[in-house]
């Protein structure tokens, strides 16, 4: 479908019927969310109560993801659209802003977002970008849980009927995200410090790195859509010949090109390191109905193969 008829569907209101798009929600409430890493959030805050659906899967960029007609219907018919947000889903921004005059559409990081600009440092500020945060905030698992508290006062105004339910399992998630933090915390201090050293496709390790004293580099920008700088990649190299870094890593949603090409400088420079046989879970996580189809099951395994890639 062209963008011209994309438009179509959404500014003359020529796809399939909002019934829903003002007053109560109906039940269950049909939430639509972007990433599955939103989608799995409001499913354990909504239970029994909700209806999720994702528009991207395993393995999708949501820096590059373009919106497609089915994604348009879904977002026509929902009670409610929850996005990551911090230009996240850049392609898709336009559509979401047009959304947000019909129905409830909120960003998860939105609340992260306000406690930052009053002064409470939460978001790491984009370099050379005044006003533009990284959008990775949910490899901090402790901020992702501030997340979790945000998405809950929302779904709680939409269906207040229901707020005594979607408050007890918005804290229970927290409480459990609360432990997998420290977790997270004790396994990776396990790595010498001098070898705690993670180098990825993109930077999208940032606040992970922050939350959990980990060194990380990225050979491409923020955004995917950032092309890799030759300097920044020679520099790369350098750092992990000299530092005698064992393991670089690729990630589920990003092409392995750019990491194997430093694999092959640091060969020519006498220096051996490998590629880690499993790959890191980024902007998207794994495939439905496994361990790291869900938010804690990236996470869990993202650091176990990193302890074990870095030892």
């Amino acid at each position: 479908m062209t963008a011209a008829l994309l438009g179509c569907l959404w500014i003359s209101g020529c796809g399939p019927p909002d019934s829903r798009s003002h007053g109560r929600p109906g039940y269950p409430v049909s939430v639509v969310c972007t990433t599955g890493q939103v989608a799995d959030m409001l499913e354990n805050i909504g239970g029994r109560h909700v209806r999720v659906e994702s528009l991207m899967g395993s393995g999708v960029d949501p820096h590059l993801y373009k919106a497609v007609p089915g994604d348009v219907r879904r977002l026509n018919s929902a009670d409610v659209v929850f996005y990551s947000g911090l230009h996240l889903e850049g392609r898709l921004a336009d559509l979401l802003e047009k959304l947000a005059r019909r129905k409830p559409v909120y960003a998860v990081t939105e609340g992260l977002e306000q406690v930052h600009k009053k002064g409470g440092k939460r978001l790491r500020e984009v370099p050379g970008s005044e006003g533009n945060y990284d959008p990775h905030v949910w490899f901090d698992v402790s901020l992702w849980g501030e997340c979790v508290d945000y998405a809950a006062e929302k779904l709680i105004a939409l269906d207040p009927d229901r707020a005594e339910d979607y408050r007890r399992n918005a804290d229970a998630y927290m409480a459990r995200l609360a432990e997998l933090h420290q977790s997270c915390r004790e396994q990776l201090a396990g790595i010498p410090k001098g070898q705690r050293v993670m180098v990825t496709a993109h930077d999208a390790f940032g606040y992970f790195g922050d939350a959990y004293e980990v060194e990380v580099h990225g050979l491409q920008g923020i955004s995917t859509a950032d092309e890799a700088d030759l300097s920044s990649a020679n520099k790369l190299v350098e750092l992990l010949a000299d530092r005698k870094i064992k393991s670089v890593f690729v990630e589920s949603s990003v092409p392995q090109r750019n990491i194997r090409s430093l694999v092959e400088a640091c060969a020519a420079r006498g220096h051996t390191v490998r590629v880690c046989d499993q790959a890191l879970y980024s902007d998207a996580m794994g495939p439905e109905g496994t361990p790291q189809g869900t938010y804690t099951g990236t996470v869990r395994h993202n650091v176990k193969t990193i302890v074990e890639a870095l030892k």
